[in-house]
C-alpha cells in the first residue's frame, strides 16, 4: 500500500503543474459537452499513462542518446502545436460547448491528446528523470504497484479536472470562450515555433 501512495504522490506532483496536457483538457472541458469533454479526458489519460511507463522504462535517455529521434519529435511536435493554436485561433465560438462538439471529431481530439501529451521531448526527458530517481529507491519487484499508483493519480486528476471546469464553464458565455481560445492558440502556437527553432538549431549544430 505505502508503494501505491507513492506512486499516486509522484504522478500528482507530475501532473500538477500547469502544462500542455492541463491546458488541453481544460479547454476540452469548456468547449464540449461534459460527456464528450470525459471522453476527451480518458484519452488523455491513456496517453499520459502511457508516456510515464516510456519514461520510467527510460524513454527520455533513448531521446538523448540518439538526437537524431529527438530532432524528429521536436519537428513533427512543433508543427503539430502550432497547426493546433493556428486553429484556435481561428475558431469561431457561437455558444456553449455543445455547439462546438458537433464540430470537433474524437480522433481529432486524439491526435491533439497524443500531441500535447507525447510529442515533448523535454517533457519526456524531465519525466524520466523524476520517474528514474523513484524508481531507483524502490524495491524490487514493486514496480507495478507503483505504475498502478502513477495511473490512478493521472485518471483521479484528469477526470476531477474535467468536472470542475465543465461545472464552472457553463457560467461562461461565448466571448470568455472565444477569449480562452485566444489564449490556448498563443500559448501551443509559441511553444510548438520554440520546439521547430530548437530542432532548427541542433541540426546547424
Amino acid at each position: 500500500m505505502d508503494i501505491l501512495l507513492r506512486g499516486m504522490t509522484v504522478g500528482l506532483a507530475y501532473l500538477a503543474p500547469i502544462g500542455f496536457q492541463n491546458l488541453f483538457v481544460i479547454h476540452s472541458a469548456l468547449t464540449h459537452r461534459r460527456s464528450r469533454a470525459l471522453v476527451i479526458a480518458a484519452i488523455v489519460i491513456f496517453f499520459d499513462v502511457t508516456l510515464a511507463l516510456a519514461s520510467y522504462l527510460g524513454a527520455g535517455a533513448l531521446l538523448e542518446a540518439f538526437p537524431g529521434i529527438r530532432k524528429a519529435v521536436l519537428l513533427v511536435g512543433g508543427h503539430l502545436l502550432m497547426l493546433m493554436g493556428f486553429k484556435l485561433l481561428r475558431a469561431k465560438v457561437e455558444g456553449g460547448g455543445a455547439a462546438n462538439s458537433a464540430r470537433s471529431s474524437l480522433w481529432k481530439s486524439a491526435v491533439a491528446a497524443f500531441a500535447v501529451s507525447w510529442l515533448n521531448p523535454q517533457a519526456i526527458i524531465d519525466a524520466t528523470l523524476l520517474l528514474g530517481a523513484s524508481r531507483a529507491s524502490l524495491p524490487a519487484g514493486s514496480d507495478w504497484l507503483f505504475m498502478c499508483g502513477l495511473a490512478a493519480a493521472s485518471c483521479l486528476w484528469f477526470t476531477c479536472l474535467t468536472l470542475l471546469v465543465s461545472l464552472l464553464g457553463d457560467r461562461f458565455g461565448p466571448r470568455v470562450l472565444r477569449a480562452i481560445n485566444v489564449v490556448c492558440g498563443v500559448v501551443l502556437f509559441v511553444y510548438g515555433a520554440s520546439l521547430c527553432f530548437t530542432a532548427a538549431g541542433e541540426m546547424f549544430l
